[in-house]
């Protein structure tokens, strides 16, 4: 068993095993109470290792026997650990054979074998396995598996694991079995059983070399009208992978499961996908556009583990990002493919552009603040205490924006190059971030030692810019510079690898061709220029006027732009930038100066008032016709509650959401009459279907009717009532819903209990319910805290402590995108995050570590604050028992 004082391991002292298992025969006599698991391992000594002992990890497991080569072991030859045990073996080769009891049933933790709605599921990512059986549970040892299920046919009347089916058939006593067949090597952590009562939503498939494959999505009866979207998904995302990268499913059959209790997104098992129902089940009444995006997303995701991920995994869990990163970029790729692709070629561009806003909104958001706190870490870190806390944005996101730098510096060709000779040297290999870019560098001949440095420091690099413009040759020099702050255990940072893509805007607003000095003409309008150094000099010639510059297009790097750019710039490059992105960034930099600005007047008391010229500008692009409506719909929303907190200093969440309301409220005023013909205009006629063009739509409507609604707006909240009433499909009534909820209309009590009424058997659906009440802004000031309303909602019926999904819409919901309700002055919101945090610790510690980092960056805050929160932070710490993955949070967060 861990305990509460977990080690710290570092990723320098990874040594291989000097034994591996080549083959495991696994046998479940599955009990909901008293499992049986036997397995026998094939075991084969490392002759690159120095001789030792088999080391066998094991968590919350009874061992009924062990034998070697079918005697049990002397005394002195076996051991046991805290956290396992050792077996000292001789020879070359060893048989292993041990039978554990497990009690699925006690199993909070969803990690390892447990019970959900009477059926049996695994998830063994991280470290799972050893809570099924004792094993070398690393990554880096690959094995073949064959498994045999056996239970009992009434309550389990599926029987699912990795791999091909090879047999099936009855037991005595109305039980029953199959057994199953993995033939590629694989790690421990991609291990899957399912035993439950489920049904199927099946298709065949040829691949590109025409071998006929299943594809099955299994679901809980009643689902199965809402597994449509993810088979298609799944299709999709075969195609694709085809396509893109030649790279072809390899079993027979390929299966995702729904599961109700599930800790993360989805897990990428070998043939055997295991989804949380969130990221499968859909159907126009119950998913929204965005949730039809996600499904799409995750299934590809998954899907494309299989190769990045499965066929070649990582060595160590320090090379997390080796597998999530790149798939990350992969499904990021993917999802803009399949956008262009139904928008048609005339609006494709649009299509990529908003996908990638999106893209860039979650790392703003997400991975930002985490590169800013205590538990900043490299996309590889070099040490953990536990490693369910670096399932990361920093690992995920980050790590897939250092994947698409690869991509442009090596351009398309390239980097599949690099993508094809990675496959051909590490095919069935446990491997690291090295071997992934030597690979690239190989195939491209380039040097990527410095490129390197991404994976190795931690932190959010700051872009400097400025230009200087000679009128008299007509030449322009751009000064670039850059600087990464100090992170926990790393004051020093190298100069990096910066991909900036440029391009100079002349006053009419037209792209001007860039030459660069020394250069024979002018080439494209945009370039991707390499900052190498701490400070260099790009000088452009052959420009007839002093241009305005358009840095990072597309997003090029992740990093912090500090350019100098006064109102007049921002609302220039709002109206005529090129770049679709550099476009809304333009917009998101012109309203965060803005509200930061409000937030400091109204923080200290002082008249504040929106600019006219930023509404101007404001009305400009939201109204643009000739504009994407999903692409107005991104750049007319404000930046992120959570983003600007951290441009704040000292953070002022009450100030900050005071801004955000006088902002909301003067431009849902201002533009009202703007608003209310976009509502006339947009509706989508007919079936709803899931199309960008009619998601854009629906988008841009439902945020005007968001502005309406925060302004008070008669008009505006009458259409609200009666789109939530009149509404054909989630989207439309949900967006009438949240616009209500947001504002201070008595109407939105009536339909938050309408909306109830209407899906409260719907489980998914009510975490929507949740999260949107526990978000919930207070629009007067008289009004009762949200706090009070999360606390009722902790009896309702349908929330469960136990349940992720449930925990994540109310409680995560409140503690990371509340943040001025969470923060209230009398610190109450402070106490009941301590309370739960607890709470969940004692019964899935890998929940309440997620909750646990809502207050990680806790010293931005005012002192006031801070000095509300401290004491809170002490108290989980001093927790009797905590567990490693909440006491590394909250200590990291707690160390001076």
């Amino acid at each position: 068993m861990k305990t509460e004082h977990a080690p710290t391991i570092h990723r320098a002292d990874y040594r291989p095993l000097p034994w591996t298992v080549e083959r495991i025969d696994l046998h479940f006599n599955l009990d909901p109470t008293a499992t049986v698991v036997t397995s026998r391992l094939n075991c084969v000594r490392n002759p690159e290792v120095e001789a030792g002992p088999l080391r066998l990890w094991g968590d919350t497991l009874e061992c009924l026997l062990l034998t070697v080569d079918g005697a049990e072991p002397a005394a002195a030859a076996l051991r046991e650990l805290e956290d396992g045990l050792e077996v000292d073996l001789a020879g070359e080769r060893a048989v292993v054979e041990i039978h554990t009891r497990i009690d699925p049933q006690a199993n909070t933790t969803l990690s390892g074998l447990y019970l959900s709605n009477g059926g049996f599921f695994t998830q063994c990512e991280a470290e799972g396995f050893r809570r099924i059986t004792y094993f070398p549970d690393r990554p880096d040892v690959m094995a073949r598996y064959t498994v045999t299920l056996e239970a009992d046919r009434e309550r389990c009347p599926v029987l699912l694991s990795n791999g091909n089916l090879l047999e099936q058939g009855e037991l005595p006593g109305g039980r029953h079995y199959a057994r199953w067949e993995d033939p590629f090597p694989k790690p421990s952590y991609l291990f899957a059983l399912v035993a439950a009562r489920l049904v199927v939503l099946e298709r065949k498939a040829q691949t590109a070399s025409g071998r006929e494959v299943l594809l099955q999505v299994w679901v809980e009866e009643g689902n199965l009208d809402r597994a449509g979207h993810a088979m298609d998904s799944l299709i999709h995302s075969m195609r694709w992978d085809e396509r893109t990268f030649g790279l072809e499913l390899d079993l027979d059959r390929f299966m995702i499961v729904a599961v109700a209790d599930f800790n993360m997104g989805a897990m990428e098992n070998k043939g055997l996908n295991i989804f949380n129902t969130k990221y499968v089940l859909a159907k126009p009444d119950t998913a929204t556009d965005v949730d039809y995006e996600h499904i799409e997303s995750v299934v590809a995701h998954e899907y494309f583990h299989n190769w990045t991920g499965n066929r070649v995994t990582c060595r160590d869990w320090f090379q997390l990002t080796l597998k999530e990163g790149l798939t990350v970029f992969r499904d990021q790729q993917f999802s803009a493919d399949m956008l262009a692709e139904a928008a048609g070629e005339e609006d494709a561009a649009s299509a990529r552009a908003v996908k990638r806003i999106d893209d860039v909104r979650v790392l703003r958001a997400a991975q930002f603040p985490e590169d800013a706190g205590p538990m900043a870490h490299p996309i590889r870190p070099d040490s953990y205490q536990e490693i369910n806390n670096f399932y990361t944005a920093t690992v995920y996101e980050k790590g897939a924006e250092v994947i698409r730098m690869l991509h442009t510096l090596l351009g398309t060709e390239g980097f599949r190059n690099g993508m094809d000779l990675y496959f051909s040297y590490h095919d069935g290999k446990a491997v690291t971030c090295d071997d992934f870019v030597d690979a690239m560098a190989e195939a491209n001949g380039r040097d990527l030692d410095q490129f390197m440095r991404w994976y190795a420091q931690a932190g959010t690099p700051r872009l400097g810019a400025r230009g200087e413009w000679n009128a008299a040759d007509g030449s322009y020099t751009l000064r670039l510079t850059q600087h990464t702050p100090p992170t926990p255990g790393q004051a020093e940072k190298l100069p990096l690898v910066i991909p900036v893509a440029v391009g100079l805007i002349a006053p009419d607003g037209s792209d001007l061709p860039l030459q660069l000095e020394g250069e024979s003409q002018p080439g494209a309008s945009t370039r991707v220029l390499e900052l190498k150094t701490a400070e260099q000099r790009f000088r452009f010639v052959g420009l007839s006027a002093e241009p305005v510059p358009s840095l990072l297009r597309g997003f090029s790097a992740p990093v912090l732009l500090e350019l100098e750019e006064d109102d007049e710039r921002l609302a220039f490059r709002m109206a005529k930038d090129s770049d679709p992105c550099n476009r809304w960034d333009a917009a998101q930099r012109y309203a965060e100066r803005v509200i930061l600005a409000l937030a400091a007047d109204l923080g200290q008391g002082r008249a504040a008032a929106v600019p006219e010229a930023f509404i101007r500008a404001f009305r400009s692009l939201a109204t643009d016709e000739a504009l994407d409506p999903a692409f107005r719909a991104q750049a007319a929303a404000l930046p992120a509650e959570g983003y600007l907190l951290e441009r704040m200093s000292p953070a002022d969440p009450a100030a900050l959401r005071a801004a955000l309301r006088l902002l909301y409220a003067t431009l849902g005023e201002r533009l009202a009459a703007d608003w209310l013909a976009l509502c006339e205009r947009l509706p989508v006629a007919g079936e709803y279907r899931y199309h960008p063009a009619d998601a854009g739509r629906r988008a841009l409507l439902n945020l005007a009717l968001r502005y309406l609604a925060a302004a008070g707006n008669e008009a505006g909240l009458a259409l609200a009532r009666q789109r939530f009433g009149a509404a054909g499909n989630m989207t439309d009534r949900f967006g009438a819903l949240a616009a209500l909820v947001q504002s201070a209309s008595p109407a939105r009590e009536d339909a938050l209990a309408a909306f109830h009424a209407r899906y409260k058997d719907d489980a998914l659906v009510l975490d929507k319910w949740f999260s949107l009440q526990a978000g919930a802004w207070r629009w007067q000031d008289d009004a009762p805290g949200t706090l009070l309303r999360v606390k009722a909602l902790l009896d309702d019926a349908a929330f469960s402590l136990s349940n992720p999904n449930k925990v994540y819409s109310l409680l995560g919901t409140f503690f990371r995108a509340n943040p001025a309700e969470f923060h209230a002055a009398d610190g109450s919101g402070h106490v009941f995050w301590a309370d739960m945090v607890i709470a969940l610790d004692a019964r899935n510690p890998q929940v309440a570590a997620r909750m646990a980092r809502a207050l990680e960056n806790w010293r931005r805050y005012t002192p006031a604050l801070q000095a509300s929160i401290r004491p809170q932070l002490e108290r989980v710490l001093a927790t009797k028992g905590l567990s490693p993955d909440v006491s590394e949070v909250i200590g990291k967060a707690l160390q001076d």
